[in-house]
């Protein structure tokens, strides 16, 4: 028997496809887009915090600045959802993402203490082409989007389409933007 020897530098050669763990694609991907949203909070400063026992929310997201009116550090919710089913970059100004009606009730409640936003993270079909590593570089592919949905009207029977705009990519930039107004009393 023949056993594959790492190369230099503990890299497989080129021929070796390694062989992925056994998780379900869905519990990978929720995996992967926590990982997007502890980038993204990295990069914008923010802490995190996940609520337990997970009420049908999945992050508590904080941000403090000197600027803020409303309190020294202000704090949204986030609920994460992941899809293949949209292609990378929508065509159009928004994309369609489905939700039970429990769920969007949740997040379209008004008026609020807290702001709640939906992040949607469109991955390829293949967990082979979700990211790449480089000497400079870790891309994930492929992004995320984000909604305020507060006042959304339920729609459907059991679930409700709701319009994401393309626009509204979720990075570290949009995540400042958002805590500043709602560090001044606005909306996300």
């Amino acid at each position: 028997m023949t056993i594959a020897q790492p190369e230099p530098g503990g890299l497989l050669p080129q021929r070796i496809t390694p062989q992925r763990g056994g998780l379900a694609t869905t519990a990978c991907m929720e995996t992967l887009q926590v990982g997007y949203l502890h980038a993204i909070a990295a990069a914008s400063g923010c802490s995190l915090a996940q609520p337990f026992p997970d009420n049908g929310i999945d992050w508590h997201v904080s941000h403090a600045a000197p600027g803020h009116t409303v309190d020294d550090e202000i704090t949204i919710k986030v609920q994460l959802k992941c899809t293949y089913q949209t292609a990378p970059r929508p065509p159009g100004p928004t994309f369609a993402f489905t939700l039970d009606n429990d769920h969007l009730v949740k997040l379209a409640r008004t008026p609020v203490s807290v702001h709640k936003i939906l992040v949607v993270m469109l991955v390829p079909r293949t967990q082979d082409d979700w990211l790449r590593a480089s000497h400079d570089r870790l891309e994930l592919r492929h992004c995320c989007y984000w909604i305020n949905l507060a006042g959304h009207p339920v729609t459907g029977r059991r679930r409700t389409t709701v319009r994401i705009p393309t626009t509204r990519i979720f990075d570290d930039r949009a995540l400042c933007e958002i805590m500043t107004r709602v560090g001044a009393g606005g909306r996300p």
